[in-house]
């Protein structure tokens, strides 16, 4: 039986987003803080940073925007979200981030863990 966790986000790590420019990541919560179902993400995108354009046939995607503002693709559509607004990512929907105002952007990501969770990336990795 899972325990109860509490994790002070300012105690955990970031590490840079794999193919990424300007971002990182914290897993907040997950199979390693004895979280057996979903993962507990957040990302910062700083200015000028992206995440280029990949999908996850199996895995959607819940965010929260907690700070600024970024350029979200989905699949053909291109939207600009901010603090306070929510985005639901279906599996196998094409996807990328981008930070192009002058503060760095931070959001939320929940993700279910399966054991087949994998990224096909749609472009190459984005040079520093």
């Amino acid at each position: 039986m899972a325990q109860p966790v509490i994790r002070p986000m300012d105690t955990i790590n970031e590490v840079p987003v794999e193919r990424s420019r300007g971002t990182t990541i914290q897993i907040l919560l997950g199979p390693e803080e004895g979280v057996p179902n979903f993962a507990t993400r957040r990302f910062t995108i700083q200015p000028g940073g992206r995440i280029p354009c990949h999908r996850h046939d199996y895995i959607e995607h819940e965010q929260v925007v907690l700070e600024g503002s970024m350029v979200i693709g989905l699949d053909e559509h291109e939207a600009t979200v901010g603090s306070g607004d929510s985005i639901f990512i279906p599996a196998g929907v094409a996807h990328w981030y981008e930070n192009r105002g002058a503060v760095p952007v931070r959001f939320l990501c929940v993700v279910p863990m399966t054991a087949d969770y994998q990224t096909e990336w749609l472009e190459p990795p984005e040079q520093p």
